[in-house]
């Protein structure tokens, strides 16, 4: 029954324990000190008695008389009444008492020590009696010459000491009462604590809990990170530590306990202190709620999702619940995005053809149409000019572009445009040879000269005529430069780098967003060790430029 117990109930019943057993202890030594200490009082008391009797020359005359008893006894009895004492006895140094509360005593032996008051000295003991146990003090009569002439003892009875004693147990009883209140409302406030921040849960429990909670962050495929609330990073795992750049701090391979990597006890590291991407930081920092946010890191493309943690609440909702930070789960879109280009790509090409094959319906249903009208001529005439563009464009495409997926690309781009009433023009400044693509990914590129042929597309179609492109693709000095130009409204150039951040465009938003193209394209640039430029010299500009690895040289024969 115990193991279901939470561990608010078993500290509140240890502790209600150990109150219990610390103010029975220190109830117990409480009294013992009172008693011992009215044990004392009592003795120095009648110490004082004792010695003032004693003192009396009356003490020595009447030990020198025939019958002491008839002098000392009413002596004695006045004595003790005024004193508050039960006894006091004045006897002679053989023991014969000359003086006693009980007139049957008289005559009879002393019951105690008096060996230290023959030798001249006042002790205290504590003996038993005539009338019981009780605290004793005997002092020597002393004449002229010091001689030893007669003993007095003064005491009370232990009954009469104990009496006094538990006048003291209600304060006694009184403190331990509220020592004992106390510690227990000190317990039950701390059990309510403790109860509120695990649950209710056990130590086994929690256990395992916290078995589940490592193996989640071992098996989860997605990158965690915990923040608190002062901006530190709690807790990450190795793929969010892959995703973001970090340095995995954790030996086990599971989860990176910021806080305490290896068991020591060095602080959790800041946002500030780790390598982020700006917009990353800027939202951990926030600690605002976040839904499937792309966000650009380097090479990776992440799609981040973030909400606070929060703590158990007053049932009643009387008191809201504590955040201890935020939770953001990360997840990697680089190959989707980069599948999506590709896609888009095919998209491309897939409504070129489908354009080119309306098109050429049209011309070969003109060609017939001539024939059957008896002009062979002008229908010949007709299919030739039609043939000569047809072919100078994949010829140019061709004999200037060495990559056939960049040509693929640029045919398909140049027919959706030439749909949307733009114009794409080509030029490339290589005579006698194709552009050079070596050491590029074919990828990057598509991505690259993708997206700014489609910005440019749209710039120049929503502009009046002429709507025109201008695409230079060439090489020079070791470098691949493409360089696209079209005739739209151009680029404010205080927005120029806003144009290659994560969600700015100058377009009416999509289904699917927009702002991510230009993102896109300069983080392939950035990926290839290239560069970019934008100016708006009429329409906007871009300019990039992109290393190429050397070409292969042919042996001289």
């Amino acid at each position: 029954m115990i193991h279901r117990w939470s561990i608010a109930r078993r500290l509140f019943v240890a502790h209600l324990l150990f109150m219990l057993v610390l103010t029975a202890v220190v109830g117990t030594a409480a009294f013992v000190d009172a008693r011992d200490q009215a044990y004392s009082e009592a003795g120095r008391r009648m110490a004082g008695v004792a010695t003032a009797v004693a003192d009396n020359p009356l003490v020595l005359q009447a030990a020198a008389a025939p019958d002491p008893s008839a002098l000392l006894q009413p002596y004695a009895l006045k004595v003790t009444a005024d004193a508050g004492a039960d006894f006091i006895t004045i006897m002679a140094p053989d023991r014969t008492r000359w003086t006693h509360p009980r007139d049957e005593e008289l005559g009879k032996p002393y019951i105690g020590s008096i060996d230290a008051a023959l030798n001249g000295q006042v002790f205290t003991e504590i003996t038993a009696g005539t009338l019981g146990p009780s605290v004793r003090t005997i002092a020597p009569v002393k004449d002229a010459d010091g001689t030893v002439r007669a003993l007095v003892a003064a005491g009370v009875t232990v009954g009469t000491v104990d009496v006094a004693v538990s006048g003291r147990l209600p304060a006694l009883l009184a403190i331990g009462l509220a020592l004992l209140l106390g510690g227990s409302a000190a317990s039950w406030l701390l059990g309510r604590y403790l109860r509120k921040v695990t649950r209710g849960w056990g130590p086994e429990q929690l256990a395992q809990l916290f078995a589940y909670y490592e193996s989640v962050l071992h098996s989860v495929r997605e990158g965690v990170i915990l923040v608190d609330p002062r901006g530190n990073v709690v807790m990450y795992n190795d793929q969010a530590a892959d995703l973001l750049g970090l340095t995995k701090r954790s030996s086990d391979g599971g989860t990176a306990d910021a806080g305490s990597p290896d068991g020591g006890n060095q602080p959790a590291p800041s946002l500030a202190e780790l390598p982020l991407a700006a917009s990353l930081k800027e939202l951990f920092e926030s600690g605002r709620t976040a839904h499937d946010e792309i966000h650009l890191t380097g090479p990776r493309i992440l799609v981040v999702n973030q909400g606070p943690a929060v703590g158990p609440g007053s049932p009643a909702g009387r008191q809201r619940a504590a955040v201890f930070g935020t939770v953001a789960t990360i997840r990697d879109r680089t190959e989707i995005e980069s599948l999506g280009s590709e896609l888009e790509t095919m998209r491309t090409l897939s409504d070129a053809l489908r354009a080119q094959t309306h098109e050429h319906a049209n011309r070969l249903h003109t060609i017939v149409s001539l024939m059957e009208l008896g002009r062979g001529a002008e229908a010949l005439d007709f299919a030739t000019k039609d043939l000569e563009l047809s072919q100078r464009l994949t010829d140019d495409l061709v004999s200037s572009i060495e990559e056939p997926v960049l040509g693929a690309l640029i045919m398909g781009k140049a027919a959706e445009a030439h749909e949307r009433g733009v114009e794409l023009a080509l030029n490339t400044g290589n005579t006698g040879g194709s552009t050079a693509v070596t050491g590029l990914a074919v990828q990057d590129l598509v991505a690259i000269l993708g997206n700014l042929l489609d910005n440019a597309i749209d710039a120049a179609a929503e502009a009046p005529a002429p709507r025109l492109v201008e695409l230079t693709v060439e090489t020079v000095g070791g470098a691949l430069e493409i360089t696209v130009e079209d005739s739209g409204p151009g680029i404010d150039p205080e927005a120029v780098e806003d144009v290659f951040r994560h969600g700015f465009s100058t377009k009416e938003p999509g289904p699917f967003g927009r702002g991510l193209g230009l993102a896109l394209v300069r983080q392939a640039v950035q990926r290839l060790g290239g560069s970019m430029t934008i100016t708006s010299p009429a329409g906007a500009l871009f300019h990039v430029t992109l290393p190429t690895a050397p070409q292969p040289t042919e042996r001289q024969q």
